[in-house]
């Protein structure tokens, strides 16, 4: 089959990949409670705990439980990634530049790539448990990651301790 030129297919090229693409032979699939990684307190910044399941052999996405204490919020901050978080329990709101969305336990938030975001926990006594899927394996591979935190700030300090972000 010729992969470029002349005589070409991409419905070919298509066609033929699924006789190339096998099963991955990557393990573990399950990645147990007790194993999550809960990253230290100095790197996460902000009062939430972050558990990974960095043991899972993904490529292109990183999962891991969130937590937010009761009453807290997680730093103001931005990335180049897309963010998914489940809400597994508890209730808060989101400050996504310059929305704010209220979610509750079986809700998805939404973060899109590089904007700056915020969340917090609207309960006095319960925590919040987010299930967080990103897809920052896959830019950190491609070595095209970047974060920023603004600490406990709101989105007009951010953008103002971050110029760039209002050019």
């Amino acid at each position: 089959m010729t992969h470029s030129g002349f005589g070409f297919s991409l419905a070919g090229f298509l066609g033929s990949i699924s006789d190339t693409v096998r099963p991955s032979p990557a393990r573990p699939v399950v990645v147990h409670a007790a194993e999550l990684e809960t990253l230290p307190a100095d790197q996460v910044h902000n009062p939430t705990k972050l558990s990974i399941a960095g043991k899972l052999p993904t490529v292109s996405f990183e999962i891991f439980r969130q937590t937010i204490p009761a009453g807290l919020s997680s730093d103001m901050q931005r990335h180049h990634h897309e963010t998914v978080h489940y809400v597994i329990s508890g209730r808060g709101h989101s400050e996504i530049e310059d929305e704010t969305a209220d979610w509750a336990a079986g809700d998805f938030v939404y973060t899109p790539p590089w904007t700056w975001h915020r969340h917090y926990n609207d309960s006095a006594d319960e925590p919040v448990e987010f299930l967080t899927i990103e897809n920052s394996r896959l830019l950190n591979l491609l070595c095209v990651g970047r974060r920023q935190s603004a600490g406990l700030a709101t989105v007009a300090e951010a953008r103002a301790r971050f110029p760039e972000a209002t050019e």
